[in-house]
């Protein structure tokens, strides 16, 4: 085998098929495995590892249905050694979601909606170690950037996800491990950033925004 080794990871197994069908029409590209969830592809991974056949790039998706997400795969994919880069292959492009991959050390989001050559181009890309990214989702984080308007952390991010799906404050202290004084901080934060004065309107806010998905995302 030659060229650039990649792990599929999706859970439907259509979406899989095209994926593969697209990629085998690139040279010096190789699917070597599939995978219907986080914890399948960490197996694939060390299956791999084990025959001598080392993953260069995962392409992940980000939602599983009830199996292991893409983010927390991929955060567990960089604690190996010699960890293959992880590149987002979704449909979503909040900032909830692209922050939270990033953080867990995605080397790439791609939107399932991209031209093949664009894919293309960001495995390779992914493989030679460098960062590739969706036009949509670069633009957004340099808006993020050159936004005269403050941004919100990743942390206020993450707590307005708990937030919108109607978790109290003291569930989401617990969730994320710190006080409830703490999360009413961040909610005071977040209504000033947000230029609101309740959770309903920086749930609505946010989900305009697209800094985190609708109830039904």
């Amino acid at each position: 085998m030659s060229g650039i080794s990649v792990l599929l990871v999706d859970d439907h197994p259509v979406v899989r098929a095209g994926l593969r069908a697209m990629l085998s029409d690139f040279e010096g590209i190789d699917v070597i495995a599939e995978a219907a969830d986080g914890a399948a592809a960490l197996r694939e991974v060390d299956r791999l590892r084990l025959l001598g056949e080392p993953v260069d790039v995962v392409l992940m998706d980000l939602q599983m249905g009830a199996g292991m997400d893409g983010v927390t795969a991929t955060g567990k994919l960089r604690q190996l050694n010699a960890p293959p880069p992880v590149l987002i292959l979704t449909t979503y492009d909040t900032d909830a979601d692209i922050l939270a991959a990033v953080e867990a050390g995605a080397s790439g989001y791609m939107l399932k909606d991209a031209p093949p050559e664009q894919i293309r181009q960001a495995v390779l890309s992914a493989a030679a170690g460098q960062t590739a990214l969706a036009p949509e989702v670069a633009a957004r984080l340099m808006g993020r950037i050159r936004n005269p308007e403050p941004a919100l952390s990743a942390r206020e991010v993450q707590l307005l996800e708990l937030l919108a799906k109607g978790m109290t404050n003291k569930g989401i202290a617990k969730q994320l491990f710190i006080s409830e004084a703490t999360v009413k901080t961040h909610l005071v934060h977040i209504y000033t950033k947000l230029g609101v004065d309740n959770r309903t309107a920086a749930i609505s806010v946010a989900t305009k925004k697209r800094i985190i998905r609708s109830a039904g995302g």
